[in-house]
């Protein structure tokens, strides 16, 4: 029985320091990655300003916790005055188009190439002038290389 429990503290050990984004590889760290949530409440964005860094890869954890689905669509606003004319009754192959049903949390990961101001919108009817919309604001990233790689 010993010889099982000390068998296991390395692989424990393994197991822990991956949860904690240990790599493994000191030379070669893991790209920054950024996660924000989003909640859904009463057909408004809990969370109506998000800054993030140009370039790095970010999860959005879209949450809506009320009994209609909502969209969250972001981008630029030439994006937006299609979405606004559009007929697409739903999104769920575009990381920057998203349909979030009733009670539920989608998932999306979008990389902003370059810095600026990035409404997202919810553009079931009513919704925007309703006041559904927020902004992404992308910052340059300063670890990015001076030719923007």
């Amino acid at each position: 029985m010993k010889r099982l429990r000390y068998g296991l503290l390395p692989l424990l050990g393994l197991l822990a320091g991956l949860a904690l984004g240990w790599s493994g590889h000191p030379d070669r760290p893991e790209a920054p990655r950024d996660h924000q949530t989003i909640a859904i409440r009463f057909s408004h964005f809990q969370t109506d300003e998000v800054t993030v860094a140009a370039g790095v890869p970010v999860t959005f954890e879209l949450r809506n916790k009320d009994p209609i689905e909502h969209e969250w669509i972001v981008g630029t606003e030439a994006i937006h005055e299609r979405h606004r004319l559009g007929s697409e009754p739903y999104h769920d192959e575009i990381p920057t188009e998203v349909t979030i049903p009733a009670f539920s949390t989608k998932t999306t990961v979008v990389t902003f190439d370059k810095p600026g101001e990035y409404a997202f919108v919810c553009h079931l009817p009513g919704h925007e002038a309703y006041g559904m919309r927020g902004v992404v604001t992308v910052s340059p990233n300063r670890g990015a290389a001076p030719d923007g790689s």
